[in-house]
Parts: structure tokens; sequence; C-alpha cells
């Protein structure tokens, strides 16, 4: 079965690598575009269900344009939706750096008591133009602090160390940063701001590193996930994950953690799996 996640096809238009392959009244090249806002949600269906939340920054390919709403695919993990056209700048500026804090602000000028044009998120990219002394200019004219900002190709050297900055989030089905996130977003971001290649959805990140055998030990970085629910391993008792039960992203003891998940009903751990 086709995942509908990563199928650029809605029925009116589809990608036209796709013909042949699955029916469509137009099938297009689409155009680059890259997320102008600080979040933007990536719905279902226009202004349905949020299936994930895009970045400022992140470079999508649009497809069509309809009714206010544009239908993408991200580049950073193929994910498919809607979003709103509003949310969507050229693609010409190509980012330099990256927000590596849980969250930036962006100021119309290079000072910090002046009010913020824009909350960004950890993860968020930008295209910087010019340096000042304590702020970088970016090609949208926005000046931000320079300590919250990382060259493009610089990464964390671990991905738990990046999950932790998100520690205390509260929870949001579908979200991607600090303001709100959950359990699959959370790891993704991590492993993104690792240089990690990760995609979106839990089911989706199953596949990811290797299968770990039940008798080797837990190590820090590694996954474990339960069906719709993935966790990071801090160390080998304790687990660091956004959930519904804590409506936050927490720590946990790992063994209590398994006990409560399965006692609610949603199962044993079904996969665990190391990156490296």
């Amino acid at each position: 079965m086709t995942d509908r996640r990563l199928l650029p096809a809605n029925g009116r238009v589809a990608a036209a690598h796709l013909k042949g392959q699955v029916e469509a009244t137009a099938f297009v090249e689409g155009t680059p575009a890259r997320i102008a806002v600080a979040v933007a949600d990536l719905w279902r269906s226009p202004g349905g269900r949020r299936d994930r939340q895009l970045l400022l920054g992140d470079a999508v390919t649009v497809y069509e344009r309809y009714e206010g709403f544009a239908y993408v695919q991200a580049a950073k993990d193929d994910y498919v939706g809607y979003v709103a056209e509003g949310d969507l700048g050229p693609a010409d500026a190509a980012p330099t750096h990256w927000v590596a804090v849980p969250g930036s602000q962006a100021y119309p000028e290079p000072d910090m008591k002046v009010p913020q044009v824009m909350d960004l998120p950890f993860g968020a990219h930008v295209s910087v133009v010019t340096h000042q002394p304590k702020f970088f200019e970016t090609a949208d004219g926005y000046y931000i602090p320079k300590p919250h900002l990382w060259p493009i190709d610089k990464r964390f050297a671990d991905p738990v160390t990046a999950a932790q900055l998100m520690f205390g989030a509260p929870y949001l089905w579908g979200g991607n940063t600090a303001r709100g996130i959950d359990c699959s977003g959370l790891v993704q971001g991590a492993l993104l701001a690792a240089g990690i290649k990760a995609p979106a959805d839990s089911d989706q990140q199953e596949v990811l590193g290797h299968e770990i055998p039940e008798a080797e030990p837990l190590m820090r970085g590694d996954l474990l996930f339960w069906k719709g629910h993935v966790a990071m391993v801090v160390d080998p008792d304790v687990i660091l994950h956004a959930n519904a039960h804590h409506m936050a992203v927490a720590y946990e003891p790992l063994d209590k953690a398994i006990l409560r998940i399965e006692a609610q009903g949603d199962g044993p751990v079904t996969h665990r799996r190391r990156l490296g």
C-alpha cells in the first residue's frame, strides 16, 4: 500500500514522476518555495487535521495552489500536505544558519529592546547576509542574536542533548516546536539537529538504524517504539519522550514507562533501534 503521507498526489494534481502510477487531472513538476513564517501547520486536507508542522526556511515543492492553500511536499522528510498559501515565500535565498537553541527572536533592527517581529523555533533556518556586533542580519531584513544561530553545517554531536533542550515543552499532536511537540516531532528534530536524516512520524522512524536484540543493553540515543509512540533512551534506565500522560516532554524511568504504557492498553515495546 502506498503511504499517502509520502505520495504527492491529491486527485487534482500529482507530481510528474508519478504519471502512469496514479490518477490525476494534471501532472506537474512543482515549483520550489520555502516556509516564510516561524511555524506552519501541515494539514492532511485544507484547514483540516494537522499532521505535522514545518519551520521557517524549510524547503518545499509546491504542486498546487488552491483556494488559499498550497499542496506541498517537504524536502527534509518528503511529507505531503497542505499549508496556508500565505506561509510560503520564495526559495531564492538558501539558508546559511539555523536556530540551535530552544527558541529565538527576529528583530526589525539590531536592538534586543525593540519588539520582536517573530519568535523563532529550534531548527528554523535563515539566510544570513551581514554580521553586526551582536546580531546576524538575514536576507529578510531581520536581526537575530548571534549566540542563537549556528552555521548550517554545524550539528549536535549527540541527538539526546538536542532532545533535552525540549524538556518541559507541552505535548501537542503533530507539533514540532518547544511551544508544542509530540513524540515523533521530538525525535525527528533531535536527529536532524545531529545531522541524521529522519522521517516525521513514529511508524516511519521504526526503520532507522538497526534492530537491537532483547538481550543487548540499551545505550544513550537508542530509540524505543510502542504502537504509535517513540521514546529516546537517555541512559539504560531513563527515557525522554513527549507523551500524553505527562502532556509534556518528560524524563521517565524505563521500567515504569514500560509497565504504564502496557497497562493503559498500548502494548509492550515493539522495536529497539540503534542509530550508530
